[in-house]
């Protein structure tokens, strides 16, 4: 059996989802900052980040919660902090990026109105497994990548452990920090002392906790399902081959005989 390593509040970094979201949502300064030495710009202010923001579209949609989720003039950010490669971040990426846009075109704008947005992967493995440091896309003609599609969207992913060619000293700080190495900048000294009063906040301490055991219970939740998805697919298998009899299939999956019945019943049916 599988388990999801508990962590210690007293113990977290920056690299703990939980911490990361609080640390940059709770002082929209310091998610300025980031964004100004991610991106390499200089932005005159942001709203307050949401912190755990909820996107859905309609009831039969997939709604998505964003890490960080902040907005300036003419602009949307939203700050991923990505601890193992899921294989399916591009699409994710994509999909958040379409579901900022929905939030933020009200109905009878124009499609000229739609901010720039960024959707911002902070990695902690090289999801694209070409040692490059940072990923940035654009849409571009594949006739000619000298024309750009200049729709204002950007899909970036930085690989943290890569932060030693980072391309600026300060992102060269704040990733080796992120990979628990010293603080060396002001940024990140200012984010160590953040970090070591986050661990005495008894409050975000209990929401820690809360948050950590729904992460327990989504994941073992998923295991019970996907076990009884597997069941469920083996006994469809045999009930077709029809080369043993439900009582024996029902030795092999653990599904009773009507539950078996059931499915075939259901394979007749097109169900």
């Amino acid at each position: 059996m599988v388990y999801i390593q508990s962590s210690s509040w007293e113990d977290a970094t920056l690299a703990n989802r939980f911490m990361f979201y609080k640390i940059f949502t709770h002082y929209p300064l310091v998610c300025k900052r980031l964004l100004e030495i991610l991106l390499h710009i200089e932005i005159e202010r942001i709203e307050p980040p949401y912190g755990e923001a909820d996107f859905e579209v309609d009831f039969d949609s997939k709604g998505i919660r964003l890490d960080v989720y902040t907005k300036s003039d003419g602009r949307r950010f939203d700050i991923e902090l990505q601890n193992v490669d899921t294989k399916e971040l591009a699409k994710r990426a994509r999909y958040y990026q379409a579901l900022m846009d929905i939030d933020t075109l009200k109905r009878g704008e124009p499609y000229s109105s739609l901010p720039e947005s960024y959707v911002l992967f902070l990695c902690l493995d090289d999801i694209f497994g070409c040692g490059l440091p940072v990923y940035s896309f654009q849409n571009v003609c594949t006739n000619d990548s000298r024309i750009k599609m200049n729709d204002g969207t950007y899909k970036i992913f930085f690989n943290a452990k890569k932060y030693d060619i980072m391309p600026t000293e300060e992102e060269r700080e704040f990733f080796k920090f992120l990979c628990g190495g010293g603080a060396g900048s002001a940024f990140t000294k200012d984010l160590d002392v953040l970090v070591a009063s986050a661990r005495h906040n008894a409050q975000w301490r209990q929401q820690f906790m809360t948050w950590e055991q729904e992460v327990q219970l989504s994941y073992h939740r998923g295991i019970a399902e996907g076990v009884e998805k597997g069941r469920k697919e083996t006994a469809i298998k045999m009930l077709e081959d029809g080369y043993l009899p439900l009582e024996r299939i029902s030795e092999y999956t653990q599904l009773s005989v009507e539950e078996l019945k059931a499915l075939q019943l259901g394979k007749q049916n097109g169900v």
